[in-house]
């Protein structure tokens, strides 16, 4: 399930939590932007025993588009096979997913930043929800999110 809000900082979020078990979640945040080809954001994913965040992903205006992903995702609510996956230009935020039998998506959602850095670190979480409705929600919100704008 998917929550679009406001953090208690009053900035513009939106979490992704755990259909199967509500301790994991991802959350967008801390958006910002320096210009009108990008908006920058912060990304937490949490598990118990697990906090991780990166502070700096960028979304292009001219890249292939998380939103655009999840929609695709959401439309195919009968599922598919095998892995889709997504990732930021910068890689430093990938997202894959899976579709399991009763209608259910599982997308890990993995940080990697610098990645091409020695001695770097990476985390990731899976987040179930359920096909179609819960996925199309998630990519109005993550829209909402990015945007700032009301779809």
């Amino acid at each position: 399930m998917t929550s679009p809000g406001v953090r208690h900082d009053d900035k513009p979020s939106a979490t992704v939590r755990c259909q199967e078990n509500p301790s994991v979640d991802v959350t967008f945040c801390d958006r910002f932007s320096f210009d009108a080809d990008s908006v920058h954001y912060a990304f937490e994913l949490q598990a118990p025993g697990l906090t991780a965040r990166v502070d700096e992903v960028v979304a292009w205006i001219w890249d292939s588009d998380l939103t655009t992903f999840l929609d695709e995702l959401a439309a195919e609510y009968r599922g598919w096979d095998g892995e889709r996956s997504w990732q930021t230009n910068d890689r430093d935020l990938a997202v894959s997913a899976v579709f399991r039998s009763g209608g259910h998506v599982g997308l890990t959602w993995s940080l990697q930043p610098w990645p091409q850095a020695a001695g770097g670190w990476g985390a990731s979480v899976t987040t179930w929800l359920e096909a179609g409705e819960q996925m199309a929600t998630l990519a109005a919100d993550i829209r909402h999110f990015l945007t700032g704008k009301q779809l």
